[in-house]
């Protein structure tokens, strides 16, 4: 199965997005990943990796939750 991790700045006020990541990803995919986890970060991170692989960074890409979404998919 498959595991993603979020890990969101917390200084600048990304954990509603993360939250926002997560939920939809759980209602999308559900049974089919291990687990959606949040972790903290800094220095304005936001990064989606799907086990350990990183598919979305917002340094490189627009944030945008259905891209995140797409590119998940691509993975499972």
């Amino acid at each position: 199965m498959t595991t993603v991790d979020v890990e969101y700045c917390v200084p600048c006020g990304h954990l509603s997005r993360a939250e926002d990541v997560q939920h939809v990803l759980l209602t999308t995919f559900g049974e089919r990943l291990d687990s959606v986890t949040l972790s903290t970060g800094r220095d304005g991170v936001f990064v989606v990796r799907v086990d350990d692989k990183r598919v979305f960074d917002v340094a490189e890409d627009e944030y945008d939750v259905d891209g995140i979404v797409r590119r998940v998919r691509s993975h499972l």
